[in-house]
């Protein structure tokens, strides 16, 4: 990559994300002709950082990225920021370098039993180079039934699900199994994003987004999974979240017995 076009990668990232009413439909800059094709799902009560995490890192490979859902109307998130789709389910196209689900335990245990989108998420995965998610949205490729067999991670707490769908539980940040890639809770999604950019651009281009996302992260505390937060810390979380945790597996265990697994 020349000096042209590492200042390129510079104006992408500093550009940023735009916000209106949600995430805006155009890019700045816009996408280069011959970059990747992202298609990252939108959806009802998802963490926003499970989005934005991933996307800016996409962002700035100057792909074309199409935010979908079933339809143009505001999701809520996390935050309390609503993201708007600029593609649909019946739009989007199905040919795309990567698909990709964001997290949100509430809305993944939604999207479990939804036949609507886990139809859309079984189209795109036909189509797709590389099918993705980080954080609770693997459950939901679980549910369409692309996990069996496949080694995997989500969110720490909800790990325990995935081999309901046949797949093998693996206690990593990132996880790459054939063209299927998925990423531990939130904040995994940059150390996911760049990864992904590292299979389709090569590493110089991923250390180089790296660079400019200045992600060397080093955090004030060590608590960042159970094993480090302690008991005290983690079974407090745990019993906090019991009745989403319960629910989330009940959803599991139904769309399981749906795939006849």
């Amino acid at each position: 990559m020349n000096r042209r076009d590492f200042n390129v990668l510079f104006t992408a990232a500093g550009a940023g994300l735009l916000l209106n009413n949600g995430i805006a439909s155009a890019q700045t800059p816009p996408p280069s002709p011959d970059g990747p094709v992202f298609a990252m799902l939108v959806h009802p009560k998802m963490i926003l950082l499970d989005l934005l995490g991933p996307m800016t890192v996409f962002n700035i490979t100057r792909g074309k990225i199409h935010l979908v859902w079933k339809d143009q109307t505001p999701v809520s998130t996390d935050v309390g920021i609503p993201v708007t789709a600029t593609t649909t389910f019946k739009k989007c196209p199905r040919n795309v370098d990567v698909f990709f689900i964001p997290g949100g335990l509430v809305g993944s245990t939604e999207l479990m039993e939804d036949a609507e989108t886990l139809d859309f998420v079984r189209e795109m995965a036909a189509g797709a180079k590389y099918v993705t998610a980080v954080c609770t949205g693997s459950l939901v490729l679980g549910a369409a039934g692309l996990l069996k067999g496949k080694r995997a991670t989500t969110l720490w707490n909800v790990r325990d699900l995935l081999p309901t769908f046949g797949a093998i539980s693996v206690n990593e940040r990132v996880v790459e199994d054939g063209n299927l890639i998925t990423g531990g809770g939130t904040t995994a999604g940059i150390d996911f994003g760049l990864s992904v950019v590292a299979r389709l651009r090569g590493e110089d281009l991923a250390k180089r987004i790296q660079l400019i996302i200045e992600y060397d992260p080093k955090p004030p505390f060590d608590a960042g999974s159970p094993d480090k937060a302690g008991p005290d810390i983690a079974n407090a979380f745990l019993k906090i979240r019991k009745p989403a945790m319960d629910d989330a597996k009940a959803a599991a265990q139904r769309a399981a017995r749906k795939l006849s697994l």
